[in-house]
This record gives structure tokens, C-alpha cells and sequence, in this order.
């Protein structure tokens, strides 16, 4: 019984987390998917953690504001090259992604090449330590969610080009440093894929998707003892194989 506690008292600020993930990312991922610029928020999350790198390696506090800023400053000079690069080279931007992704990865592996902990760090960042939210950091979290989501749905593609990498840039800051990287390519991809053949109520749909994905990976995580991420990562993948599979039968 003390056993399920502790567990319980584990679980629920990871799937709280989850689902904030999946409130600001699912939208997101769709607009991802139309703009056909699927790996952008592997290179945004790579770029800033990037930042978080370096301000770890200038010896600044890992869960400090400063490092927050270096963070944010990262993922929104990247968002701004992007964007100048997707108005000259829009017929390259897929591969300027890809590029700014590769270098940011390999500075990160540079960065970390002296430190005796450099590979937990990069785990860290690529897997997310999802299990260990802080509830406090949670309230934080939604707040500035709440602020970033009113401003998508009340402007929407009036943002323009550069107000969508903005937008973009500081979501994924921060998901990346809640749920780590691969999730949040996970949360921005796979509900839009899986729903791309839905054509009423697509994102309510994502959203099911998402949030049932966390849910069961936790579940899976905890009874078979598996990393949380990666658990959550293949369940959800799972699950959008069966919704893209019904999504396309008709009446």
C-alpha cells in the first residue's frame, strides 16, 4: 500500500507534466506537419539545449533562471535564423534544419567532452527525467503555457512567419528541459499524423491521443520497470497506428 503511494505520488506530477506537454504541442505539431517542416523541433530543442549546456559549463545552477535564459536565447536566435532562412531558401528548409540540428548536437557532444558527468547530461536532455517533475515547477509551467496558447489561438496564422518560430522557440524550451526532446518530437508529430485523416474534430482527437499515450506509458513504465520516456515514446507511436488505421475506414 505505502508501496502504490509513493508511486502515485511519483506518477501524477509526470502525467500532469504529460498533458501540458500535449495542450500546447498538438496544435503546434499540425501546423508542423502542413508548413512541411516536421524536423524543426528537433533542431529549436537541440539549439536550446545547447544553451543549457553552456550555461551549465560556465558553472551557472542547473534549474536556475539564468540557465532558463540561456536556454530561451538559444531556441529563439535559432527560430530567427530559421525563419530569415525559410523566406531566401525556401525550397532548402528541410535540410537547414537538418543542418542546424547536426551542429547543435555536435557542439552539445563538444561542450560535454570534458565533463565527467557529459553523458548523464546528454541523457538527460534526449530522455527527459519526466519522473522527476518538481509540482512546483508544474504551476510555472502552465502558467506561461496558458499565455503562449492565448496567444495561438486568439492570432492563430495572423502570427506570421516569424511570430510562429517565436511561439514555437518558447514552447519547446521549455517542454525540452520538462519531458526531454524525444518527447516532445513524439507530441508534436505522432497526433498529427495519426489525425491527419480526420477531418472533424481533429485536434480534440490529437489531444485523446496524446494524453492516452502518456497515460499508458506510465502505466507500462511503472508495472514492467522501463524508462518513462521511451515507454511513452513506443505506446503512443502504438496508439497512432490503430487511430490512423480506424481514421481511414468509412461508412
Amino acid at each position: 500500500m505505502n508501496t502504490a503511494m509513493i508511486d502515485f505520488s511519483i506518477l501524477w506530477p509526470a502525467l500532469a507534466a504529460g498533458l501540458l506537454v500535449t495542450v500546447t504541442h498538438v496544435p503546434l505539431g499540425v501546423q508542423v506537419l502542413n508548413r512541411g517542416i516536421v524536423f524543426i523541433d528537433l533542431a529549436i530543442a537541440q539549439i536550446a539545449g545547447l544553451g543549457v549546456i553552456l550555461a551549465d559549463r560556465l558553472g551557472l545552477e542547473p534549474q536556475g533562471s539564468v540557465v532558463q535564459v540561456f536556454a530561451l536565447l538559444a531556441a529563439v536566435g535559432g527560430a530567427l535564423l530559421l525563419t530569415w532562412t525559410e523566406k531566401h531558401w525556401p525550397e532548402v528548409q528541410e535540410a537547414v534544419i537538418g543542418v542546424s540540428f547536426v551542429l547543435a548536437a555536435s557542439g552539445a557532444v563538444l561542450l560535454l567532452a570534458g565533463n565527467p558527468h557529459g553523458g548523464e547530461h546528454l541523457k538527460d536532455l534526449l530522455v527527459g527525467q519526466i519522473l522527476w517533475v518538481s509540482p512546483a515547477r508544474l504551476a510555472i509551467v502552465a502558467l506561461v503555457y496558458a499565455a503562449l496558447l492565448g496567444i495561438w489561438f486568439a492570432r492563430g496564422q495572423q502570427t506570421g512567419r516569424m511570430g510562429f518560430y517565436l511561439l514555437f522557440a518558447c514552447a519547446v524550451t521549455i517542454s525540452v528541459q520538462l519531458v526531454g526532446l524525444y518527447l516532445v518530437f513524439t507530441t508534436l508529430i505522432v497526433p498529427a499524423l495519426a489525425s491527419r485523416r480526420v477531418t472533424r474534430y481533429r485536434l480534440a482527437v490529437g489531444y485523446a491521443l496524446s494524453a492516452a499515450g502518456y497515460a499508458l506509458g506510465l502505466v507500462v513504465s511503472t508495472f514492467w520497470d522501463l524508462p518513462a520516456g521511451p515507454a511513452i515514446v513506443w505506446v503512443m507511436a502504438a496508439l497512432a497506428i490503430v487511430v490512423f488505421a480506424l481514421s481511414g475506414r468509412r461508412p
